[in-house]
């Protein structure tokens, strides 16, 4: 007998992910590995003078995982640019191809290197950008993730409250506008104990042996307060990443002193957020709109 909740998360899925991948304007490296490059989608329509547009970050998910890049989250960049946003799509490293020896699946990510492209990135995004995408308006920028990409997009706003001696720490808060996470990754422990990903989050991290030690410098719920402007959406019926991840940070937030906003989307599950076919995929565009404009 087959589950509902699967066949349901099986054909969301499978939507998402029928989009043809939407080619950039322009793309530019921040380093020498292959991994390390943005892609730019200029703003359609009026929107297109110099700083005449709201710059949105999207961070890609798919677990930390090498198989999934960038490409399958360009039909949402596409939306995203549609709508009149600036778009910088941003590559990183990510797991190995091949399981660790005796597991079952491609790694999640690697340290530190996951963590060094995504701060590099957004580092040196001002400068690309003002060449690659001179529409942009960095007075105006967002940062978004979905899933894993979530999780990044949280700890991309929340670098100055890394611990002292991180070498991703900033002196002062990055100047965003603020934070949509879509379905994030965003409570290591939280997800951990619901299985999420397969146990990606400790993969992430190193392994077990790590999980102590790292978790300070990777964990969203352990990076607060940023007093950065942070909005969650998630699918009520996401059996990806349950709402709980989400519910848990934004406990977390709460007993740091700070409001993050949660959006549980009724009747859909993890992939509808960056699906352009989906309702869903409309919420997260106003979400954004409502910190960007």
């Amino acid at each position: 007998m087959t589950d509902p909740a699967v066949e349901r998360d099986a054909a969301e899925a499978a939507s998402a992910f029928a989009h043809p991948p939407v080619g950039p304007d322009a793309s530019a490296a921040y380093g020498d590995h292959p991994d390390q490059v943005i892609d730019f989608y200029a703003p359609r329509g009026d929107a297109t003078g110099p700083g005449s547009a709201p710059l949105v970050v999207v961070l890609h998910g798919g677990a930390w995982r090498a198989p999934y890049d960038r490409q399958h989250v360009t039909p949402f960049v596409d939306l995203l640019a549609r709508r009149g946003f600036a778009v910088a799509n941003v590559e990183y490293r990510r797991g190995g191809s091949l399981p660790r020896q005796g597991g079952d699946g491609p790694v999640a990510g690697r340290w530190p290197d996951t963590f060094d492209d995504v701060a590099a990135a957004m580092d040196a995004l001002p400068a690309l950008a003002a060449t690659a995408l001179p529409a942009a308006d960095f007075r105006r920028t967002v940062v978004t993730g979905h899933s894993a990409g979530g999780q990044l997009a949280l700890w991309a706003a929340a670098r100055h409250v890394l611990p002292a001696g991180s070498p991703w720490r900033l002196p002062a808060p990055p100047p965003l506008r603020g934070v949509v996470a879509l379905a994030p990754i965003a409570d290591f422990a939280v997800a951990e104990e619901l299985g999420v990903c397969g146990g990606a989050s400790a993969q992430l991290l190193g392994g077990p042996e790590h999980w102590e030690a790292r978790l300070p410098c990777a964990d969203p719920a352990a990076l607060l307060p940023t007093g950065i402007a942070t909005t969650v959406v998630h699918g009520r019926e996401d059996i990806v990443v349950p709402p709980a991840v989400a519910e848990s940070y934004v406990a977390a937030a709460a007993k740091a002193g700070e409001m993050v906003g949660l959006t549980l989307v009724e009747g859909v599950g993890h992939f509808p957020l960056i699906d352009p076919a989906a309702d869903a995929c409309a919420v997260v565009a106003e979400e954004i709109s409502q910190l960007a404009w």
